[in-house]
């Protein structure tokens, strides 16, 4: 399976790199126009650098001895794959589809934070985890993710069809309910998520729940959240600036933050979401340290405004992508244990 080499947002294994997040200004220094110091780097000449800063696994790394994994294809032709994690469980499990994070720039099922992640979440929450990549910006700006997302879940639904061995051996098929179909993600990988499932006008039935995970919003006003955690990188991994930094990468030539490709409670995501009749219950996921946590609960108060069934649940005491950040904050592991098993609520009550 081949794979392009990127950086992260995720540092656990260099906290020190976090320490302070500097401002990515669009001002020209030297050949390079954007920067986000150890992560990514945008050259005049339109050359992309994503470095090193996170170490990717292959599908063998060992997380848990009940948990496999696999590498398979989703699209040849758009470079779309997707690592599976499988329990050894016996029953016939949901399936979670899961996005990573990244700011739309950086990242790979394959990063070992994620790897580890999903297959813990596998193991405690008795489920087959299936983790795509999608295009990344800038070279592929929004809607290219979008799009992405929409053709991984287009795919997986077609799996339940299927016959054949599964790429891989691992027979992973056979042990899905593709009933029971969680769409789920993390910060870009939850808008994402909310973007291919919850925005359906008319989501298949076996699509039960969405899952979304501090999700990466945005819009041109400041929230409150944002003035007051904007450059506190010891409350969270993710500052004003970095954000600002990801969106101008990420965001289509012309569009503002008040695009529906960063802000679903503007005007038009608004409307999208009041057109989603059919919307699945949604569990959003919001850390308190985080800057995003202000527009997270405005995101849900719209969501409850629309007439949706909503979940929300706060992690105290610790910032954004707490969850993969095992080393980084000190309530980490106990909120990610406290993480999965919210999920595993959500997934077993629906």
């Amino acid at each position: 399976m081949r794979r392009s080499n990127t950086g992260s947002l995720l540092l656990d294994s260099h906290p020190q790199l976090l320490a302070a997040v500097p401002d990515c200004g669009s001002a020209v220094v030297g050949e390079v126009v954007e920067e986000i110091p150890g992560l990514i780097r945008l050259h005049k000449n339109g050359r992309v650098e994503r470095l090193p800063a996170m170490p990717e696994v292959p599908s063998s790394y060992s997380v848990d001895p009940t948990v496999t994994a696999v590498d398979v294809t989703v699209d040849h032709s758009a470079g779309l794959w997707a690592r599976i994690h499988v329990p050894e469980l016996q029953a016939e499990l949901p399936v979670v589809l899961y996005f990573h994070g990244g700011g739309f720039c950086v990242g790979s099922p394959a990063w070992r934070c994620y790897h580890s992640f999903l297959a813990h979440l596998a193991a405690s929450a008795g489920c087959v985890v299936v983790s795509p990549n999608y295009r990344l910006a800038p070279e592929h700006r929004l809607p290219a993710a979008y799009e992405d997302g929409a053709a991984s879940l287009a795919w997986l639904l077609n799996q339940a069809g299927r016959v054949g061995p599964d790429e891989g051996g691992l027979s992973w098929r056979a042990r899905c309910d593709f009933a029971r179909i969680f769409v789920a993600g993390d910060s870009a990988g939850a808008a994402i998520a909310y973007s291919a499932a919850a925005l359906q006008k008319n989501p298949p039935a076996s699509m039960r729940g969405v899952i979304l995970v501090q999700p990466f919003f945005g819009g041109e006003a400041r929230t409150a959240s944002e003035r007051s955690l904007r450059e506190s990188a010891a409350k969270s991994a993710l500052s004003l600036s970095a954000a600002e930094c990801y969106w101008r990468l990420a965001l289509p030539a012309g569009c503002d933050r008040d695009s529906v490709w960063c802000n679903p409670v503007g005007e038009e995501g608004l409307k999208k979401m009041e057109r989603s009749a059919s919307m699945p219950g949604v569990l959003v996921c919001v850390a308190e340290m985080d800057i995003l946590r202000d527009r997270n609960l405005e995101f849900c108060g719209a969501l409850k405004g629309a007439g949706k069934k909503v979940e929300l649940e706060m992690y105290e005491g610790v910032g954004h992508a707490f969850h993969v950040l095992q080393s980084y904050y000190d309530l980490s592991q106990n909120r990610t244990n406290d993480l999965i098993s919210d999920v595993t609520k959500f997934i077993t009550n629906i």
